[in-house]
């Protein structure tokens, strides 16, 4: 089984594959994982901690082999990567394949952080009215909170300093595409023991996102699978309807 899927998954699929084992063997075997997970990571945009190269490089970092995720985090990525991609890479060519993947992850990633600046406006409301300017929150330069306070005040540090990793925000855009270009596709996931739909099952999976988002349930960043989903869905949809007049 495993041997006939690896040997038909097609170039980009296969180069992207293999560059996240490489990244995850580099930051959890070789490199300090603290300097990998540190620098490479993304971080909400105004923490102290960001950089501008962690939009495109959170995508190739996955849970720590010492986490709770362990090794499934990238294995399960790379397996839906391997089995939804070479079909999605044969029906656009490889340079589309590889526009939608990207744009996919830098939607889950806008969508994820749009989300986080709400929790962080919402909790620095109160530490406004105490006289402390957004502009010093937003970026965690405060100190002095009120005791009654301290709760808002560790949920924008944990903001701020708690990064986001994994593909799959650009994998759920790639599931996406697949589901607007075979609707009828019968799909297995884990917990459900008979073949579902791609196009019932890809909508009972994005209502159950986002109330897991709301509800902040596993430490996931369920936002970011529905800006993937959203961007590779609006993207074949483009693509489909112009495949005929643009090469």
């Amino acid at each position: 089984m495993f041997d006939n899927l690896f040997r038909n998954i097609t170039p980009v699929t296969r180069n992207i594959i293999i560059l996240n084992v490489i990244v995850y063997v580099l930051a959890n075997f070789i490199f300090s994982s603290n300097f990998m997970y540190a620098n490479f990571s993304a971080f909400f945009p105004t923490s102290p901690f960001f950089k501008s190269w962690q939009i495109i490089t959170h995508m190739f970092m996955h849970a720590s082999y010492k986490s709770g995720m362990g090794i499934m985090h990238i294995a399960f990525n790379m397996l839906a990567l391997a089995s939804f991609g070479p079909l999605l890479e044969r029906f656009l060519g490889e340079k589309k394949f590889l526009i939608l993947y990207f744009l996919s992850g830098l939607g889950a990633f806008a969508l994820f952080n749009l989300w986080e600046y709400f929790q962080l406006y919402k909790n620095a409301q109160p530490l406004i009215a105490e006289g402390m300017k957004m502009s010093d929150i937003i970026i965690g330069n405060f100190n002095k909170v009120p005791i009654r306070l301290e709760e808002n005040g560790q949920k924008i540090i944990d903001i701020l300093s708690t990064p986001m990793v994994g593909a799959s925000g650009a994998i759920f855009g790639v599931v996406a595409a697949f589901t607007a270009l075979y609707p009828d596709a019968e799909m297995m996931i884990m917990f459900i023991p008979f073949p579902i739909k791609a196009k019932i099952l890809l909508p009972i999976v994005i209502v159950g996102s986002v109330f897991l988002g709301i509800n902040n349930v596993g430490g996931i960043a369920h936002f970011a699978h529905i800006g993937g989903a959203i961007v590779g869905y609006i993207l074949i949809k483009i693509w489909g309807r112009n495949r005929y007049r643009i090469n």
